[in-house]
Order: C-alpha cells, then structure tokens, then sequence
C-alpha cells in the first residue's frame, strides 16, 4: 500500500497534511532483506495508477525484484493514513483504504506459482488473508503441502479492524500458522486472536506444529523455539540420544534474547524487520540467539526512523553488535542514525 504519515501529531481529523510512503507487511520484508544483500522477489498486485507505479518503483529501489506483480486496470492501489500514536498500545488511529484495492483480487487464480515457488523462504502474512475471501484461499493454497513448497514463513500480523468476520479470525490465522513452517506471533496477538495467556511456553502449546515459532513480547524480547527430529538410524530400531529421547520424538530447543535499548522515532515498521532479521540470519545458517539479535537489531533501525522502512545496518556491524556478550548487549542504546555509526564512531559499543 501507499501509506500517508501525518505531519504532526494528533487525531486524524486535525493532522493538516501527510507525507507519502510506502507499506505493506510483505514488501517491507522483502525490502529490508534486499538491503540486507539477499536476493528478494515481491509477488503482489497493484492498480494501473500513479500510487501503483510510486510503490513499484520505490519496492524496486531498494533491490527487489518486481516483476512479478501484475498490474489492474479496474481497481486501484490501496492506501491508508494513521497518526504518530503507538500502534502497540492502540494510541494511534489508522484509515485503512483496501476495501476492492488490486491487491484484493489476489487468488490461485491470478498469481503465477512458478513465481512463488522458485525461492527458498516463501513469506506471507495474516494481513493478506484478511483482505478477501480470494486472498485467503490463495494463502490456504500455499500453506498446503505440496511437492516442492519452499520452507513457509507466516507472520500472524493480526489486525482486528482488517478482519469483517472478527470471530472467524482467530480459527482461519490458527489453521494458517499451523501450517506454516516458520511462525511469527505477539504475545498480545496470541491472546487477542485465540485467548492464549501464560507466556511463549502457552503460545507454543497452541502451536505444537511449525518447527519453528518466535514468539516476540515487544520491549522485553523473544523467544524462539524450535523442534529437532533426530533420524534413527534404522526404521525399526529407534535409537536413544544423550538426554533419553526416542530418536523421532518431537524436542524443542528454546532460546531467549532480550530486545535492544532503543530511542523510539515510531514504531511502525519493527515487527516486518524483526521478521526480516531473523529470516536473513537463518538464510546465512545463524545460530539461534544470533537469529533472534538479528531480528532485534533490524526492529531498532525501523523503530528509529519516522516511516515504515529504514536502511539496514552493514552485514558486518550487525554481525559485530549480534555477538556481544549478554552485559554488553543489554547495556546497548540505538537511536536514529545508529545505522550509519560504524564508521563514524557515533555510539559506544563494548567489546564482547
């Protein structure tokens, strides 16, 4: 979507004026992974307007492929305006203009699958399948096994005020996500969308399935889980590992990492490039705790920035600041600018 920032804060009905940008759950991660050196293709659609050629141009700016997303004549581009408040804390308003937007006609109909397939992390949200009955059978088509699916990413992005049918979203997100490979989900969107209460260890109950979920509780961190399934060695002879598990039974390793100091700017945009952090660091074969740190660190360059997308910390510095001893990263603060601060020695970084 095109998304409007206000130019001050306050309500919607006395925000004079707004400054264009762009948004959008999918495209955000496939930006930021982009600028973070990964090759990213962005599969949508967008109407035949001036709002559509702004997002494709400004998507593609940042190193996505675009070529992929089909343009429609009959309908237009969405967009939506929201104020300066916290959209964690619902201190915000946001105007959501999608209703028969071009991105609401997707279905497995008018989305060429070879496009979706050919990468090795295919990522959807909970967003899209708000959009439209078609949105959503085309997220129930590609969350379904199949030979050659790539490994699912799903982020729950649960948005109350998306959804016309309230009581059936919190069902049709759970059926997604357990289908997923790899989940990304709030603690306040377990308990808003399905009840969950009790912490990381209850969302996971909810969610035996993926054999990946984060489970990310804004200011205090995240908590990633994730299942390993020794092999045995012979069908018939199940075999025992150090810690007395049958070879085959489901184990969860569960790892923590605390989220960053950060000098807010909005805080917009954080939950899309924590989930691009941490798929980047799994593409490049991460451990766990680094996983979790890169999602941290690609929240604090958004969070620190007015609008949705910010540049991503080098390779190199994200990687330095990852592995800090637990002191050092606990006692870090980002603000704006942290990004670029490598090479200008503007933040005190201690040595782990």
């Amino acid at each position: 979507m095109v998304t409007f920032l206000p130019s001050r804060p306050g309500r919607l009905a006395d925000v004079p004026s707004f400054e264009r940008a762009i948004g959008g759950a999918e495209s955000n991660v496939a930006c930021v992974l982009a600028a973070a050196g990964h090759t990213a293709r962005w599969v949508s659609r967008v109407g035949a307007d001036g709002f559509g050629d702004h997002l494709l141009e400004t998507i593609a700016s940042y190193g996505v492929d675009t070529t992929a997303v089909r343009r429609d004549a009959f309908r237009p581009t969405g967009i939506y305006f929201r104020t300066a408040g916290d959209r964690a804390t619902d201190a915000h308003e946001v105007a959501y203009y999608r209703a028969g937007s071009a991105a609401s006609a997707m279905s497995p109909a008018t989305v060429d699958p070879k496009a979706l397939d050919s990468g090795r992390v295919l990522h959807l949200s909970g967003i899209t399948a708000a959009l439209s009955p078609a949105c959503l059978s085309l997220l129930t088509a590609l969350t379904a096994p199949r030979p050659g699916r790539p490994l699912i990413s799903f982020d729950v992005n649960y948005r109350e005020g998306l959804w016309p049918d309230r009581a059936a979203a919190g069902p049709t997100l759970l059926t997604l996500a357990r289908a997923a490979d790899l989940v990304f989900v709030g603690e306040d969107e377990a308990e808003a969308a399905w009840g969950v209460t009790g912490g990381p260890a209850a969302v996971r109950a909810a969610l035996p399935e993926p054999r990946v979920l984060v489970v990310k509780n804004g200011s205090r961190g995240a908590t990633l889980f994730e299942t390993t399934t020794p092999a045995a060695p012979h069908p018939h002879t199940p075999s025992r590992g150090d810690d007395g598990t049958t070879a085959g039974h489901r184990h969860d390793t569960v790892t923590s990492a605390a989220a960053l100091g950060v000098d807010v700017v909005a805080p917009v945009g954080a939950g899309d490039a924590f989930a691009a952090g941490f798929l980047s660091a799994t593409l490049r074969g991460l451990a766990a705790k680094h996983r979790l740190r890169h999602g941290h660190l690609m929240a604090a360059a958004a969070l620190t920035v007015p609008g949705d997308l910010a540049a991503p910390p080098s390779r190199g510095h994200a990687d330095r600041l990852a592995a800090l001893d637990d002191d050092a990263w606990g006692t870090l603060r980002l603000g704006p600018g942290w990004t670029n601060a490598a090479d200008r020695a503007q933040e005190e970084v201690p040595t782990p």
